[in-house]
Parts: C-alpha cells; sequence; structure tokens
C-alpha cells in the first residue's frame, strides 16, 4: 500500500476526485453494493450536497472521501493524492489535518464542557494546552456560543450542540467539511440555523460536502449531486416522499450502509452486521427479501434477453 503524505493540501483545483468507485460489503451470502462505479469532482471551495433515497450510498461516498474507508474498486484523490489504497495510520494523519465531520447525532462527550469538546481534536496533534483553550473559544465565539463555553452537552438544545459540533470541525484548521445529515435531529427552524453557519464557512473558503434527504436544505449548496442504487444519477426535481423511501429492501441496506453516527466505517458495519444478524433470528425476513428481490431481477433479465 502507499503511504501517506503530511503536507496540506492549499490552492488545489479540484480538492476531491473520484473515478470509478465501487464499494461492495459481504454478508454471508448476499453481496451489498453500496458504491457502482461512480464518478465526482469537488472544486476546493464549492458547497455540494448530495442527494437520495435511503441506502442510495450516500454515507458510504462520504466515508470514503473522508478517508474513513478505502474503496473496493476505483480510485480517490484529496487534492492529487490517491488515498485509495493507504493504510489506516495514514488515513488518520490525513483525515485528522484535512478533514472536519459533523455528524447528525452530533457526538459529543456528554462529559465533557463545550470548551473541552472543542480543545479535544487538538490534543491528538499537538497543540499546546494555552493554544489550544485560545483556539477553542475563539471557534466557539465564531459559532455565537462565547457564553456556553463551560456548559456539558445536556444542558444545551440540539442546536446549540450542532454548532458546538461544528467547531469542534474546525479545531485543526481542516479543508474540507463533511455533514453527514447535520440537520437530521433538529427541527427545520433550527436546521436552518445550522445550514447558515456552514453557508457562513464555505464563504470563507471551507470546502464542504453534505449529505441530505431534503431538498430545500439542498439548496444551501451550490451544486447537487444525486445518487440512486448505488450510482450518480442525472439531476432531477424529486421530492421529499421519494427522497424518504424506506421500502423492505432500503431498510435493510440502510442498516447495513448507515455510518453516519459511528466512530469510523469499519465499526459501523459490524455494527449493522450485528444488527442484522439479531433480526435474522428473531423475523428470519431480511435476507429473505434481499435473495428474493435478487432473485426476481435475475429472472427478469433472463426473460429480457431471451426475448
Amino acid at each position: 500500500m502507499a503511504s501517506a503524505t503530511s503536507k496540506k493540501s492549499k490552492n488545489c483545483d479540484h480538492i476531491i476526485k473520484l473515478i470509478d468507485v465501487w464499494k461492495t460489503y459481504t454478508m454471508g451470502t448476499v453481496q451489498v453494493h453500496a458504491l457502482r462505479g461512480i464518478s465526482l469532482d469537488v472544486k476546493q471551495g464549492e458547497f455540494v450536497s448530495i442527494m437520495g433515497p435511503s441506502g442510495s450510498g450516500k454515507s458510504t461516498a462520504v466515508n470514503m472521501i473522508g478517508c474513513l474507508d478505502i474503496p473496493s474498486q476505483g480510485k480517490i484523490f484529496l487534492c492529487g493524492q490517491d488515498i485509495s489504497e493507504l493504510h489506516e495510520s495514514d488515513l488518520a494523519q490525513i483525515r485528522g489535518k484535512t478533514i472536519g465531520f459533523v455528524f447528525q447525532k452530533f457526538n459529543l462527550i456528554n462529559t465533557l464542557t463545550a470548551l473541552q469538546n472543542v480543545m479535544l481534536p487538538m490534543v491528538f496533534q499537538g497543540y499546546e494546552a494555552d493554544e489550544r483553550r485560545k483556539k477553542a473559544q475563539e471557534l466557539l465565539e465564531l459559532v455565537e456560543l462565547g457564553d456556553r463555553i463551560h456548559h456539558r452537552p445536556n444542558e444545551l438544545s440540539g442546536g446549540q450542540q450542532q454548532r458546538i459540533a461544528i467547531a469542534r470541525a474546525l479545531a485543526n484548521d481542516p479543508e474540507v467539511i463533511l455533514a453527514d445529515e447535520p440537520t437530521g435531529n433538529l427541527d427545520s427552524k433550527t436546521g436552518t440555523v445550522v445550514l447558515q453557519f456552514l453557508k457562513k464557512l464555505n464563504s470563507q473558503g471551507k470546502t464542504i460536502i453534505m449529505v441530505t434527504h431534503d431538498e430545500v436544505l439542498a439548496r444551501f449548496a451550490q451544486r447537487t449531486v444525486f445518487l440512486r442504487d448505488g450510482v450518480v444519477v442525472p439531476s432531477i426535481k424529486v421530492s421529499n416522499e421519494v427522497l424518504k423511501n424506506e421500502t423492505p429492501e432500503n431498510k435493510t441496506k440502510k442498516e447495513i450502509l448507515s455510518q453516519g453516527s459511528q466512530p469510523t466505517a469499519h465499526h459501523a458495519y459490524h455494527h449493522a452486521h450485528n444488527h442484522v444478524h439479531k433480526e435474522q433470528k428473531n423475523k428470519g425476513t431480511n435476507r429473505e427479501i434481499i435473495n428474493k428481490e435478487i432473485k426476481s431481477k435475475e429472472m427478469r433479465r433472463s426473460a429480457h434477453e431471451k426475448k
């Protein structure tokens, strides 16, 4: 495998480039193709939203871009550097310096104050204590929470917690912010406030990639990439009802592919595997649904070929 470089990529035109990227998970005898040969270019300073129904591969794509996982096939470049086959330690190094994450469930540590939560990523990057505190205070003031620095997450509203998460994502001055359903646990008014902060960061030069199922929120972005069944499809107008589509197949895929609240894609995969295994033991339905769907598709394909 290749090795990582520590050089930060300033002044790069296409900061993210995916070329024919596939990601396949094997669940017993079933293969789930989360991504099916997607290609994507993101310019430095762009605000791009990724939309699609549950199980379409949105979060998987973000995990690939965020150095949380590697593709089964294809190439991913982060400002010219091929990160497709890096060791986990090298990916972690790039991730810590280049990528900031904003999750749907905030992922704050409840025993730490807002200030301490924002300081935490800087500990792993070797910042001195005084520098960590000063920068964390500045970031909390940036998201208009300078008067809440000593509050713990359970003392704050959902919108305030997500703003702390945004401040934490900025702790190491990343070039890219990845936001996976950042307003999913917020009401529409609070979600709009959070999106306005992301828009402000974008106006200051940050590259932002946001996963959302909400076409209204997607309009905050400069452009939208639509995924369905693991592939990029042409831009089309879709309703929120379609984006929230929860067929049995999509629900099962969502359990396997949903990774936004987990620390790594690897952990998320095994978490989903255990959950699906429990569901199969109790009901014996999930895999039957997938197998029937695969068999049905094969029969339709065979009938079509005979014609």
